[in-house]
């Protein structure tokens, strides 16, 4: 089958600087279309256990903000071509302000922002912000949402959209069935691009995703192999690149 697209997600810093770019250099080789970097956060309430412990390591060491984004600007000088989101939450934006924080990250660049805790229609101008700056603000739906508020989602002219493919945290196992096709297609409804993620570990579930989504979003399953194999810079490298082949079926 045709390669799928993938986003695949890390946290900054984790383990470290030098480690979190084998990661990312690592998941480029194994066919990432998109880079989605989460700035360390306190309280990621959207996160599972395992991206929360990276979260709280790398925090623990005094990263900052401007730390993440010195490694995005590195990121985008080694892979000028690859897009970069940033994910995080909105706390975290707020401190600098909407529209400060906006240029700094299109400065060292970031293509969009993926900000789960902002509603799409109470975003404190991040849309604006984010449209004024060259990015795209990705809100994020999720199956827990009313009917008559995903329609307006939906339609509210979105280029890209974040599915969450389940109600939860990221890193439980996702079951994709007629019910998450069926989300994913009224995700669609107003022509937004989707990305689908939460839970997504093996080529079995993107290749059932594939004709869904602009992109399958994958994060979890990395942080975890950075985890296990921190230790070891060459097998963790092998390991995320292998997997990142699996997930795109390339």
């Amino acid at each position: 089958m045709p390669k799928i697209k993938l986003m695949s997600h890390l946290v900054a810093g984790y383990p470290t600087d030098d480690l979190a770019l084998t990661a990312a250099r690592a998941l480029v080789a194994g066919g990432a279309d998109i880079l989605e970097i989460q700035l360390p956060f306190s309280d990621p309430s959207a996160d599972g256990p395992a991206i929360q412990s990276a979260c709280t390591e790398v925090l623990a060491r005094g990263y900052r903000t401007a730390d993440g984004l010195e490694f995005i600007k590195t990121l985008h000088a080694e892979f000028p071509s690859v897009p970069i989101y940033i994910m995080s939450y909105g706390s975290l934006i707020y401190t600098p302000g909407v529209d400060a924080f906006c240029k700094k990250a299109a400065d060292v660049g970031v293509k969009g922002m993926i900000i789960p805790d902002l509603p799409f229609d109470n975003d404190e101008g991040l849309t604006k912000a984010c449209r004024e700056n060259g990015m795209e603000n990705i809100p994020v739906a999720a199956p827990s949402m009313a009917p008559e508020r995903l329609e307006k989602l939906a339609a509210a002219g979105f280029k890209y959209i974040y599915a969450a493919l389940r109600a939860g945290i990221t890193g439980t196992n996702t079951t994709i069935d007629e019910n998450t096709l069926s989300f994913l297609k009224n995700v669609s409804a107003g022509g937004s691009k989707v990305y689908g993620g939460f839970g997504i570990s093996n080529g079995e579930q993107s290749a059932a995703l594939a004709s869904s989504v602009e992109a399958v979003v994958a994060g979890s399953v990395f942080v975890r192999l950075i985890a296990q194999y921190k230790d070891d810079a060459h097998l963790l490298s092998q390991k995320i690149t292998e997997k990142a082949r699996e997930i795109t079926c390339s």
